[in-house]
């Protein structure tokens, strides 16, 4: 499917990813990009929170693992439809890492993909679907959790990966994603499990 990037999206994309650009974010962007770092921090996590409260954190993670895991299945079906090309493979001058380095696409580049992975953004959908069942799974966080999928979408577009649409679809479909795990669980799976 031809997917025309609008002027706006091209527009915010070439500001975060060509403008707004700094030596601390070349640090930290591509680390917030990482869902091994993620992953990583979401394991410790689940581990302190069996040790410290038992059981039932451990069902919460699980449920987490499973709804990301949905989520990010989810935004395959869509991008293997779509195939639009990611910027850093269309878009002159971006800059993107390779191999650990940063580097930037020439003036002249031109677009060599016909396809791509970049609608929607797997990351901005696994991050928001994340965060919106931490925050209906642990009420007392807040709102707090909604600060990782604004980051690791920031980050997205930082790193030459996602057009901000990519990311909002992600979003969006993330959260779908996610209120669909809660109402299972809450109106289904811990009735069962609380009468056992």
């Amino acid at each position: 499917m031809f997917f025309l990037t609008p002027a706006l999206d091209l527009k915010l994309f070439l500001l975060v990813n060509q403008e707004w650009r700094c030596a601390l974010f070349d640090l930290i962007m591509p680390l917030l990009s990482s869902m091994t770092a993620l992953m990583l921090c979401l394991g410790l996590a689940a581990i302190y929170a069996v040790i410290r409260s038992g059981r039932r954190q451990l069902v919460y993670f699980i449920i987490l693992f499973i709804a990301m895991g949905l989520a990010n299945l989810s935004t395959d079906m869509v991008k293997s439809q779509v195939k639009r090309v990611r910027p850093l493979n269309a878009v002159a001058g971006t800059f993107h890492q390779a191999h650990g380095h940063w580097e930037q696409r020439s003036p002249d580049f031109a677009q060599t993909k016909e396809e791509g992975t970049s609608y929607p953004s797997a990351h901005a959908a696994n991050t928001m679907c994340l965060a919106a069942l931490m925050c209906l799974l642990w009420p007392a966080l807040g709102k707090w959790p909604l600060l990782l999928p604004l980051l690791v979408g920031y980050s997205r577009l930082y790193v030459g990966k996602h057009y901000p649409t990519d990311i909002l679809a992600g979003w969006l479909l993330g959260l779908a994603v996610a209120l669909v795990v809660w109402m299972v669980w809450r109106y289904g799976l811990s009735r069962l499990l609380r009468q056992d």
